[in-house]
């Protein structure tokens, strides 16, 4: 068998070392690069440090939290995309939420290949712009090729996994998708996992929309919307 490409290196940031060291091994299995540090300040100037492709962040680590190296590394204006890792299924609104900008999370006790999945789900969604020419719905561009997303000509910050849902629902104006849709998607994988981190994430997109997310609808025990 030949050697595996290297798809560039995660941070891997947790305070239990034997968990790391099963990530580090799956990761490394999979082609990529793997740095691993054990406390949060050290997590936060590995990132800043290494400009890994993708950080894997506990959230609770000895200094600094996990939701506190993200948020440092948001305001830093570095969009790396983020996965946590959570012992409690009730801090995921709160760790997916509207100030930190992650891109997804995983909640323990969880399978190694399924975390290595959700990083490679991300990945994908960045690895490449896709191409086409910006289309506007009411008062939100969205340039594919760029990445970017305006509200009234004013640019609006979004993850990685934020830009690519509201391109899913601008590009059919009007069509209502369900959330195991969006789920399979924009996250690339089954709605088995469950669907609450769709409506987190559009949650977090509306309120970056600002005035723009009135065209954004919810369709009661359906799924979303964009008007067209």
């Amino acid at each position: 068998m030949g050697a595996v490409e290297p798809k560039g290196l995660v941070l891997v940031v947790e305070d239990e070392r034997a968990i790391a060291d099963l990530v580090r091994m799956y990761l490394a299995r999979d082609g990529f690069g793997v740095h691993v540090e054990h406390e949060g300040t050290a997590g936060l100037a590995a990132a800043r440090r290494m400009r890994p492709v993708a950080c894997v962040l506990d959230i609770a680590l000895p200094g600094l939290s996990g939701t506190d190296v993200c948020r440092q590394l948001r305001e830093d204006g570095d969009w790396t995309p983020v996965i946590f890792l959570t012992a409690r299924d009730d801090e995921v609104d709160r760790i997916v939420g509207l100030e930190l900008g992650a891109d997804d999370y995983v909640t323990k006790p969880f399978s190694p290949r399924e975390l290595v999945a959700r990083v490679r789900a991300v990945l994908r969604r960045t690895s490449g712009a896709p191409e086409g020419r910006p289309f506007t719905v009411g008062p939100i561009t969205l340039d594919p090729g760029r990445r970017a997303v305006t509200v009234d000509g004013k640019p609006v910050q979004l993850t990685s996994t934020e830009f690519d849902l509201l391109a899913r629902l601008m590009g059919r104006p009007g069509r209502v998708f369900t959330r195991e849709e969006l789920l399979a998607s924009v996250w690339g994988y089954a709605a088995h996992t469950g669907t609450r981190t769709v409506d987190v994430h559009v949650a977090q997109v509306r309120a970056k929309l600002g005035a723009g997310a009135a065209v954004l609808r919810t369709h009661r025990g359906v799924g979303y919307a964009v008007d067209a």
